[in-house]
């Protein structure tokens, strides 16, 4: 049995959002359950806790727009999409005026946090098993962490509600990253380290320690980041799979890589796909991701890979003299001459015969992970996936350990760590001389290592930014080559704008950038 947990959201959802907008009427209605009155037992506390993960399958969030927010500006990726608000977003010129996608991303991720805020405010008060109340309150502060974690890793200064007051200043990045690592902090103790059906996909202890050590990366806190990485290894509970695909399908989901994964599902709830608002019992816990990245003819083509992460994954063959096995898990393109194949399978036919009257389609590069090419589905037009997303994996934990040991001056641990997550790939041994780089070629290294480990799974603009190419005009350079749209990159467009909304609502606020 899979995710089944997230059934028992929908209802306590719609409760929940109702209960924390603005009173129209000064009359209550008696038949109408409200947050004062709804917290009153052990299945209050865990249907509400339940509504907190709601937010990731919505539209705003990691059922659509989410993923495309985080992929869409990397060097691997391309869009052309005719919707500007995905097409525009890679190409650095998002407006204020149409705050469609990331708007939608910003409004629901705050969601999420609203319900965090209630489940930390009144869990604790409820008498009920404290073990689970402990746990429940701990996946809040999880949850509001990671939604803290994107609003400020993708917009910057955004306000930071900890209660459920409704006005509040624009935070400073710096305070926005400290409440991130306080939530990740404060979740640690209280989480447990593993979970039995029907709970697998919940967050644990090793969830809460990663994010942590992730966000004190990204702010070049080595040291401690180190610290948190090496406790998520010694928890001695996750390992990489063996078959780098295994990561990406609906089967083998919340697997032995997976540190935490959005839960999809094509059984649970009701048969519509979960927009924007007020959540509805009609709704289903489907991800739209492999419509929007299908490839022509199967989906949208929203998203593509770029050239450049093709020739990326062809820099190096595997000790048999193969392309790497991770291109093959994440690209479809004409891979006869990689592969020696007379004909690639995607979904009931190949990718030749698809194409074989569309030299351009054949000769171009679209997204395979995350996509159903496999099973029986002809196409991806019912809108309908289930395949869970997996946001944080193992290998991600490895690679940011051994990007810390870089920073640290340990050479031999950074070069082990690169290695050990190489071997999957059954890439030739090169610990060795990868020990004797430079600090400077070891960071070109894991570069590389990590756009061939992570491309289309949303990490490679975020370490392009922390890493700071878009400030070092070499580098940009090297970007633009690479990727045409990084051509109309301006300073301050490495952040989203603010929902102008946001900015025309609250005085004092101050938009990013040029926007």
């Amino acid at each position: 049995m899979k995710k089944t947990f997230l059934k028992y959201g929908i209802a306590i959802c719609s409760i929940i959002t109702l209960a924390s907008c603005d009173k129209q009427l000064n009359q209550t209605n008696p038949n109408s359950q409200t947050s004062a009155s709804f917290w009153k037992t052990q299945n209050d506390a865990l249907a509400g806790t339940n509504a907190c993960y709601q937010t990731f399958i919505e539209d705003g969030g990691y059922m659509r727009f989410a993923p495309i927010l985080l992929n869409v500006q990397g060097d691997d990726i391309k869009s052309n999409s005719p919707w500007t608000a995905i097409s525009n977003v890679g190409r650095f010129q998002l407006g204020t005026a149409d705050n469609s996608g990331y708007g939608w991303t910003f409004d629901e991720f705050y969601q999420g946090i609203s319900r965090c805020n209630q489940v930390i405010a009144n869990v604790p008060g409820i008498s009920m098993d404290n073990t689970l109340k402990n746990r429940l309150v701990g996946e809040a502060y999880f949850l509001r962490g990671l939604y803290y974690f994107h609003l400020v890793d993708m917009f910057g200064s955004v306000p930071l509600p900890t209660t459920t007051a409704k006005i509040l200043p624009q935070s400073t990045v710096t305070e926005g990253w400290a409440q991130v690592k306080a939530d990740f902090k404060a979740a640690i103790p209280l989480l447990p380290i593993t979970y039995a059906n029907p709970d697998k996909g919940r967050a644990t202890k090793g969830a809460a320690m990663a994010y942590l050590g992730k966000a004190y990366l990204f702010n070049g806190n080595f040291d401690s980041a180190s610290v948190q990485f090496k406790s998520v290894i010694d928890l001695n509970v996750y390992s990489l799979m063996p078959n780098y695909a295994d990561n990406f399908g609906e089967n083998n989901e919340n697997n032995a890589e997976s540190v935490f994964e959005i839960q999809f599902s094509l059984t649970a709830g009701g048969t519509d796909l979960q927009w924007q608002g007020v959540p509805s019992s009609t709704w289903g816990f489907y991800s739209a991701r492999a419509i929007t990245f299908g490839a022509p003819n199967f989906g949208w083509t929203d998203v593509q890979p770029t050239a450049t992460a093709l020739a990326e994954y062809r820099q190096e063959k595997t000790k048999d003299g193969k392309i790497d096995p991770r291109c093959l898990a994440t690209i479809f393109y004409n891979d006869t001459v990689d592969t020696h194949l007379a004909n690639t399978p995607m979904y009931q036919t190949t990718f030749q015969a698809a194409y074989a009257s569309s030299p351009a389609y054949m000769g171009d590069t679209y997204c395979k992970k995350y996509e159903n090419w496999q099973g029986s589905k002809p196409n991806e037009y019912d809108w309908k996936s289930g395949i869970n997303e997996r946001l944080m994996r193992y290998s991600d934990v490895m690679l940011m350990y051994a990007e810390c040991q870089n920073e640290l001056g340990n050479a031999a641990e950074c070069a082990k760590y690169i290695q050990l997550v190489r071997n999957r790939a059954n890439l030739p041994d090169r610990q060795a001389e990868f020990a004797g780089y430079s600090k400077t070629q070891i960071r070109d290294q894991i570069g590389h290592e990590r756009l061939l480990e992570f491309c289309l799974e949303g990490h490679r603009f975020d370490d392009i930014r922390r890493w700071g190419w878009l400030n070092d005009a070499t580098k940009l350079a090297w970007l633009k080559s690479r990727d045409p749209e990084f051509g109309s990159y301006l300073p301050g467009r490495e952040l989203l704008p603010i929902p102008q909304t946001e900015i025309d609502n609250n005085p004092g606020y101050k938009q990013n950038g040029t926007y």
